[in-house]
């Protein structure tokens, strides 16, 4: 870690971050990430849901040993955990497993049962983004699996922005890739993938609140189906 990066004020990270978005628009996903290590060193992770190890074994190749920040909800499909177990032991990569405050049961106990269908917000804030916010602390940035053609609330990601509430900068290297390059990229690079995604799941999320998509339906519509929710809130 040197010293540059430790000193670097809330304000110069904000004015990075807005620079780097504007030049790495066209870049690669290698040439994003390879700007975020250089620039941040060990002080840059990738977050990851274990849908599948794409931005991991991008950051791997360009960091041996990068940590990989995974939530652990208590309310995951069995797969995702063996996802995760699976990436830990066979990928040049540090997993970082984040858990809530509290059990599932300790919630139950303090809310009431299945609060996930009374009051999802409350649920993914107690279960995702508290856990994220105090597990992104020692960083300055962080990468995550963000793209544009999942859904129109993600259509304009930028590749590299300012996260305003956590004030650190947020990196989207595959931003602008479609499902067709991720499904090429696994396919030439190995690369594990959840097995729910070949079991009409798109978007893995936690068990409770995960459905398969139809056909025509975007990646994000087996996400809190039939609610106005789209976004667990950890991305805006």
């Amino acid at each position: 870690m040197t010293t540059a990066q430790e000193q670097r004020t809330t304000e110069e990270l904000k004015q990075l971050a807005e620079q780097a978005g504007r030049d790495l628009e066209d870049a690669s996903a290698l040439e994003i990430l390879q700007w975020a290590v250089d620039t941040f060193g060990k002080r840059f992770c990738v977050t990851s849901s274990m849908e599948d190890a794409v931005v991991a074994h991008l950051a791997s190749r360009v960091l041996k040993g990068v940590d990989v920040v995974f939530l652990d909800t208590g309310y995951h499909f069995p797969e995702t955990i063996g996802t995760r177990d699976a990436v830990e032991a066979v990928m040049d990569v540090n997993v970082i497993t984040l858990t809530p405050k509290q059990t599932v049961a300790e919630q139950d106990a303090q809310y009431g049962p299945k609060l996930h269908d009374r009051d999802p917000d409350l649920c993914c804030a107690l279960r995702k983004v508290q856990p994220l916010e105090e597990g992104l602390k020692g960083y300055q940035a962080w990468a995550t699996g963000l793209r544009r053609d999942e859904s129109p609330t993600r259509a304009n990601t930028p590749v590299v922005d300012w996260d305003e509430k956590r004030q650190k900068v947020k990196i989207s290297p595959i931003a602008r890739w479609t499902q067709d390059d991720v499904d090429a990229y696994v396919t030439e690079h190995g690369v594990l993938t959840n097995p729910l995604l070949m079991d009409g799941y798109a978007s893995v999320g936690c068990a409770p609140c995960t459905r398969r998509v139809l056909e025509g339906e975007d990646a994000r519509a087996g996400r809190w189906a039939g609610r106005a929710k789209t976004e667990c809130g950890l991305h805006g």
